[in-house]
């Protein structure tokens, strides 16, 4: 008979864990997903807030159903810079009038990367310009938009691509960045938490070192806005782009915000001059002038009903306090890890992610053959990670909606699909 001792023990440690959270309360705040025993693919779509359902309908019918196009002027033109100042304050470490939200990360993306080389040359190109920094950085593990991005942004530019590559585990080091550093850096772009292994950057040193080389530095958010403090305003981050429906739970597709420094504001000028972003919105006049401030990065007309959903979830960050979050997050992530060694490593499984949980985001990565066929079974099976190619399953804990149990559920069952085979 198979020896279940150490599942006892797993699930025991995690109910003692769950029974001294201080954040417990709110996993009733998100919706039960029928037949689900363990989500854990929060890094990639947040669960919805209970309460979503009854604001989307006040929403259709007052805002929109009652007041009609008055809700323009009543409350939705300045939602894109209210949000954004909600976000940057809750989560970035932001102060007021640097974040905005509107569009995806990779149109967000392409505005402050194309802007930045653009600032960089000078108007006469890359061959000519001012200050002689042609050169953009990014590490080739990336996600594939910013990776995609930097390509086409530099073939436009007339830009050199500078490709760091880092440990696959531990991610972008200060020292990584420094080898490629020189006088014609013009832009280095980096993520924060690495998608693959979770791996976090050390945000204030790197920006620090791109600084001491006369560079600009980008942060892409995406996992880490909502589940791991920064203090970007502190830090001296010159821009930064996230998206809203990980840890921030937007929903599918919804708008993704942009942080871009006080000064660097009037000074960088982003590529897609919409009539968002003109001075004067509804003069309809002959010539572009931006706008002052963040609201200089729209472009066209925001996605009013697509920024409802994550406002109570920003609400639910802000009563829970961001560095609260993050202890529950690397307690939830420093479980796993134990699950981990206790029952998948015996199996040939592979830990890819980094062990520290100071070093790592909201989510660990494993590794294992047979990872495809087994989370295609966990999915059939109502226990939902994340697979990723060629052979990892990212576990994504999401602070406020999974508990300790939910995560060594979840591991439980990856075991259990291993052992029973997948051929």
């Amino acid at each position: 008979m198979t020896d279940r001792s150490a599942d006892t023990a797993l699930l025991d440690a995690a109910r003692a864990l769950d029974a001294a959270d201080p954040l417990a309360a709110h996993l009733d705040a998100f919706v039960e997903a029928p037949g689900v025993t363990a989500y854990l693919d929060g890094n990639s779509l947040g669960r919805p807030l209970r309460d979503v359902p009854e604001k989307l309908a006040a929403f259709v019918r007052d805002d929109w159903g009652t007041r009609l196009i008055r809700s323009w002027d009543e409350q939705w033109m300045a939602l894109p810079m209210e949000l954004g100042d909600r976000i940057g304050a809750v989560a970035l470490g932001a102060g007021p009038g640097q974040t905005v939200v509107s569009d995806s990360t990779s149109v967000l993306i392409y505005k402050l990367m194309r802007g930045s080389l653009r600032q960089a040359q000078g108007p006469t190109g890359a061959a000519q310009g001012p200050t002689g920094r042609t050169e953009l950085v990014i590490e080739e593990g990336n996600f594939p938009t910013d990776r995609f991005l930097a390509e086409g942004v530099a073939a436009e530019m007339g830009a050199t691509l500078r490709w760091i590559t880092p440990d696959p585990v531990h991610g972008v080091t200060v020292d990584d960045v420094a080898a490629v550093l020189s006088e014609r850096t013009a832009l280095v772009s980096l993520s924060h938490v690495d998608y693959r292994s979770g791996a976090l950057a050390d945000m204030a040193r790197i920006t620090e070192v791109v600084h001491e080389a006369g560079a600009l530095m980008m942060w892409d958010l995406c996992h880490s806005a909502g589940v791991v403090p920064m203090q970007l305003d502190e830090w001296g981050v010159d821009m930064a782009v996230g998206c809203t429906y990980k840890y921030l739970n937007g929903g599918p597709g919804s708008p993704a915000f942009a942080y871009l420094r006080r000064d660097l504001q009037g000074v960088l000028r982003q590529p897609i001059q919409g009539w968002w972003s003109a001075a004067d919105i509804f003069a309809m006049g002959p010539e572009y002038v931006p706008a002052d401030g963040i609201r200089q990065l729209l472009s066209g007309t925001p996605p009013v009903t697509s920024m409802l959903a994550m406002q109570g979830m920003i609400d639910l960050i802000e009563q829970s306090g961001i560095d609260g979050v993050r202890a529950k997050s690397e307690s939830l992530t420093a479980l796993a890890v134990r699950a981990y060694d206790e029952l998948l490593a015996p199996l040939g499984v592979r830990l890819l992610s980094p062990r520290d949980p100071a070093l790592r985001g909201g989510h660990i990565t494993i590794g294992h053959p047979d990872f495809r066929e087994v989370t295609r079974r966990l999915w059939a099976d109502g226990v939902i990670p994340d697979f990723r190619f060629p052979d990892g399953i990212r576990l994504g804990l999401s602070p406020l909606s999974t508990s300790h149990a939910e995560t060594v559920t979840g591991v439980l069952a990856v075991r259990d699909a291993l052992e029973s085979g997948v051929s």
